[in-house]
């Protein structure tokens, strides 16, 4: 039963990771909509960055800016590579570093509760056990086709 059930269960998983990374992206560059608008945290670029910079205090703006954009990047071809499900294993180690220091930045910088009210340790553990699970698919082709 359950291995009729993991091509299913990892393909949602790979969408939830995919589509939770690109919808922050378009939010950022005011796809979703206009500051303060309904299912809109930033709007635009520049909200972003100062929300980039509370995360990271102890670079200058301009550093935090920078990081903010590799991060935006990285979300962009982390969630397309998840959502079209190439280089999973990759695109999915990838995610749990990410969204690790994320989960991490919040937790020191904006408090406690903020990286489990938006279940930032969730996906980033998720994306692991994702990474994890391909690699145990990898090994038992492996091992199949050696066999």
């Amino acid at each position: 039963m359950l291995k009729k059930i993991f091509p299913t269960a990892q393909i949602l998983l790979r969408l939830a990771i995919g589509v939770g990374f690109i919808l922050p992206v378009l939010d950022r560059i005011g796809v979703l909509g206009a500051p303060g608008s309904t299912n809109v945290s930033w709007g635009n670029w520049t909200n972003f960055v100062a929300y980039a910079n509370k995360l990271m205090p102890y670079f200058s703006f301009k550093m935090a800016s920078f990081f903010g954009l590799v991060a935006t990047i990285g979300e962009a071809v982390l969630g397309i590579l998840l959502i079209i499900g190439y280089k999973i294993r990759l695109a999915a180690y990838g995610s749990f570093l990410l969204t690790l220091v994320f989960a991490l930045s919040m937790l020191f910088f904006t408090g406690y509760r903020s990286p489990f009210d938006y279940s930032v340790f969730s996906v980033s553990f998720a994306s692991l056990l994702l990474a994890s699970l391909q690699s145990e698919a990898v090994l038992q082709q492996t091992h199949k086709q050696g066999s």
